[in-house]
């Protein structure tokens, strides 16, 4: 073997080693620095525009739009987790002394009487004998075993919140110097990809694609959703409307249950408590209004642009949770692209001299 190939096997190990390290040693921070680079593209325009507000400043643009993310990011969801928790231990003790005060077990009775529902447990009780089986005390009895759960894991709970501000300061920190150097990462980035310039131009491009259709498209969709859920709360005469719509929104982001958490439960507390006609109106506005933007718009914002099938698109955003977590969101979508882009490339190059 000559020494030329030895070497280059030598630079080969060293250079897979090296990545293998480094790796191991940024995997701990792999979320926030993603999550970094997410928040990055989405604000990058508006710094751009800071930038030449600022006379090219990079130092004290990057610090202003890295605090300009922090307020708008922090405050509302810290309002908004103080808010859910609030609403959560008002409806447990809401429900908890209308068990006591037998105000549910009355509701209940009425509700058996809607005569769909009388028929379908008519039917359900030719195979299920409901006569041994009373829920209220079993439900009460969950409501106390949750909220003993909750108070034994007041230390597990704060220690992932400290978790989470910590990763939220890498987020931060990352964010500064990918808003500061970003231009730079990117050129230096596309000049290591191994392929023409044709082809890394067309692998950039699909990702671009993905990246802005998928999370515009997502933030987009979530705000009329939230609108939406949150107009039919008010018409309806439901409690914080604002809040709960801004929930909504946020949970659109989750592709099986998303705004149904909020909307689903709430017309069946009203259901339960008598409202037949505001809780068949709002599951009715759920289903067909709300969850139809979902299904409607997102395959038309992320398909169309990016040529994907929404049955891939579907499955790679749900394998990416299960892999990912909630940054799979994006992650998942990303490498479908990025598998179809290099389909793409073999087909456009190296299958046409086959």
């Amino acid at each position: 073997m000559k020494r030329e190939h030895i070497f280059l096997i030598f630079i080969f190990f060293l250079t897979f080693l090296s990545i293998y390290l480094l790796y191991r040693i940024l995997s701990p921070f792999l979320p926030s620095i993603i999550w970094a680079i997410l928040l990055a593209i989405i604000f990058y325009p508006l710094f751009q525009k800071l930038q030449r507000l600022l006379r090219k400043r990079e130092i004290l643009s990057a610090m202003v739009m890295t605090l300009l993310v922090l307020i708008v990011i922090v405050l509302p969801f810290t309002l908004l987790l103080a808010s859910l928790a609030s609403e959560v231990v008002d409806v447990y003790h809401r429900v908890e002394e209308m068990i006591k005060t037998g105000q549910l077990q009355a509701y209940w009775e009425r509700t058996k009487e809607i005569p769909i529902l009388k028929w379908i447990l008519i039917r359900l009780g030719q195979q299920i004998d409901f006569s041994q089986t009373d829920p209220l005390p079993l439900l009460l009895k969950n409501l106390k075993q949750i909220s003993t759960f909750i108070f034994n894991q007041t230390t597990t709970l704060v220690k992932g919140f400290s978790t989470f501000v910590a990763g939220f300061f890498f987020t931060l920190l990352s964010l500064y110097y990918l808003f500061k150097d970003g231009s730079r990462f990117f050129k230096g980035l596309k000049e290591i990809i191994p392929l023409p310039s044709k082809e890394r131009d067309l692998l950039i491009q699909r990702f671009k694609d993905m990246i802005y259709a998928t999370i515009y498209g997502g933030i987009l969709i979530a705000i009329i959703q939230g609108f939406l859920g949150g107009l039919s709360f008010w018409a309806l005469g439901l409690p914080s409307p604002i809040f709960w719509g801004t929930a909504m929104a946020l949970l659109s982001f989750i592709p099986i249950g998303g705004t149904a958490l909020i909307w689903a439960p709430a017309a069946i507390l009203l259901l339960i408590g008598g409202a037949f006609l505001k809780g068949f109106i709002l599951l009715g506005v759920g289903v067909f209004a709300i969850s139809m933007v979902d299904n409607l718009l997102r395959p038309f914002f992320i398909s169309t642009r990016t040529n994907i099938h929404p049955l891939l698109l579907f499955f790679s955003v749900l394998g990416g949770i299960q892999a990912f977590g909630l940054i799979g969101l994006v992650a998942g979508p990303l490498i479908a692209t990025l598998f179809l882009a290099l389909i793409e490339i073999y087909i456009q190059g190296f299958g046409s001299d086959v």
